[in-house]
């Protein structure tokens, strides 16, 4: 005998719309919140594995694994840009700046708190190595100068950072002058200034936290790290740039963590809460069931019908879930980073994977919360059920 058609099963959710209804926002609400984690860490991913250059090649000290923990001298600057594949600027200069990295505390506009944000200083080469980056507003900051330019989204989140406003921090105050677009990257979370200027007030005249290198190719990139790491008169160590914010992507752990706990919570009440809309459409169907094993159906027609409308109602809710995510889309937050202890601004990514796998997520509760009830109503006494 043929399968019995969706159409049959439509009509049912059609018929229990209010049960329906229950059922679905329930599902809706736990594949909004599972959207809500993997669009989260979506976007953290993206702002990290997009930040840096293929071309670049970061240089911490041996045995650093972030910027702040990093320190070397001049004299090894000085060695450093000496070395063979180091691309040069018009005028011959060596493209390698020299940088610090130190965090400031600045409240947030909506004034809930004060919160850690990274603060870089850098070489004006340092501003070329990073193309990707320009001002939207203002003007970059002059060497020497108690200037600093801001990312478009530290602008937007803490108070006192339009431009022509003055900022404390090292030994007195520094004046906004630019704002800056990082399309997204990890520099969305920083402020930048002269790294000279900032030396002197920060009591760091003796060297840099970082340095960032452009080769002249990315084969050369590959070799110019291997080049750092191996010279023993640097003890410094090399890294693609991408390599090591990809590796920053530690910093959504805890997102993912707790997430997930919350999500597995929700699944499990939403697989019961399509368990008993589908037993009470069994229990109100008993004779209609009766009814189609009569006129020929099988056991297996009715467990897979049963089980289609439970995905269908899964669906449903998914659905319903992604229009509640959709507003969303592009939101702007942030989250502390483990490796830096400073905030990272990100935007939530419903990408198309993360709806997928949303889809596959409600499918997935569809189906454990369906299958009892089917097998249930296939396993029907034929006779007992017309009785009813």
């Amino acid at each position: 005998m043929s399968a019995i058609p969706i159409t049959y099963n439509l009509r049912n959710l059609r018929l229990r719309i209010g049960a329906t209804a229950m059922t679905a926002l329930g599902i809706a609400l736990t594949v909004a919140v599972a959207i809500m984690i993997m669009a989260l860490l979506a976007g953290l991913r993206q702002a990290f594995t997009s930040s840096g250059d293929p071309l670049n090649v970061l240089v911490l000290r041996k045995g650093a694994d972030a910027e702040m923990q990093s320190f070397f001298s001049h004299e090894t600057f000085n060695d450093l840009k000496s070395l063979p594949g180091i691309a040069h600027t018009a005028d011959g200069t060596p493209m390698v700046s020299g940088e610090m990295v130190v965090i400031i505390v600045l409240p947030r506009r909506d004034g809930t708190a004060e919160v850690n944000v990274t603060l870089r200083g850098m070489t004006p080469v340092g501003i070329q190595l990073r193309p990707d980056n320009h001002i939207i507003e203002g003007r970059w900051w002059r060497p020497g100068q108690r200037e600093v330019v801001v990312s478009g989204s530290v602008h937007n989140r803490f108070s006192g950072t339009d431009i022509g406003d003055r900022i404390r921090f090292g030994k007195g105050w520094w004046t906004i002058v630019g704002v800056f677009d990082a399309h997204g990257s990890a520099a969305e979370s920083e402020i930048w200034s002269d790294v000279y200027q900032m030396g002197t007030d920060f009591g760091y005249t003796g060297g840099y936290s970082s340095g960032l290198i452009r080769a002249t190719d990315p084969s050369t990139a590959q070799a110019l790290a291997k080049r750092v790491e191996d010279d023993a008169r640097l003890k410094l160590a090399g890294m693609p740039e991408m390599k090591y914010y990809a590796d920053q992507t530690k910093a959504g752990a805890p997102i993912q963590y707790v997430g997930t706990i919350v999500a597995i919570i929700m699944a499990v009440g939403s697989c019961f809460a399509a368990m008993n809309t589908m037993y009470a459409a069994v229990a109100y169907r008993s004779r209609e069931i009766a009814t189609l094993r009569t006129v020929g159906f099988s056991r297996a027609s009715i467990l897979t019908s049963f089980v289609i409308e439970a995905v269908l109602l899964s669906l449903i809710g998914a659905a319903i879930g992604i229009v509640l995510m959709l507003p969303l889309n592009g939101v702007s937050t942030g989250t502390s980073n483990q490796v830096t202890f400073s905030e990272v601004v990100f935007s939530l990514r419903m990408t198309p994977g993360v709806i997928g796998t949303a889809i596959t997520f409600a499918i997935f509760m569809g189906l454990i919360g369906g299958l009892a009830p089917a097998w249930h109503a296939s396993r029907q006494d034929i006779l007992s059920a017309l009785r009813d």
